[in-house]
């Protein structure tokens, strides 16, 4: 009868031949590893996007501050246009309850969106 003839000869044995406690373990470093290089490509992919977005932050936050000094200046000339007609108490009075009454309703206008979109 025939003897089998060893696939290797130096009896290393083949990768199939690991036991497999180490086949898992092996799978596992493996897949911490992808995990770890998917992340690095998320981090790699956020910080990107963050970097793209610093000069447009900035430029939105310099277009509040003017907008800001816009609505002031239209307070003020609120104020002073009701100022020769009503007093300085009564145009103060007025030009305050006149604003406090627009942020009222943009306030109320987007508390409504909100609860439309929940």
């Amino acid at each position: 009868m025939l003897k089998p003839v060893d696939p290797d000869p130096s009896g290393e044995g083949t990768p199939d031949d690991r036991p497999i406690g180490e086949l898992l373990r092996q799978l596992v470093e493996d897949g911490k590893a992808y995990a770890e290089a998917e992340l690095n490509v998320a981090r790699a992919i956020v910080a990107e996007k963050i970097d793209g977005l610093k000069l447009p932050l900035v430029l939105g936050f310099g277009a509040l501050l003017f907008l800001q000094a816009g609505v002031v200046l239209l307070g003020m000339t609120a104020y002073t246009t009701l100022l020769s007609r009503l007093g300085p108490f009564l145009a103060g009075l007025v030009a305050t309850l006149l604003f406090i009454g627009i942020a009222g309703g943009l306030a109320w206008y987007a508390v409504k969106r909100v609860k439309d979109l929940l």
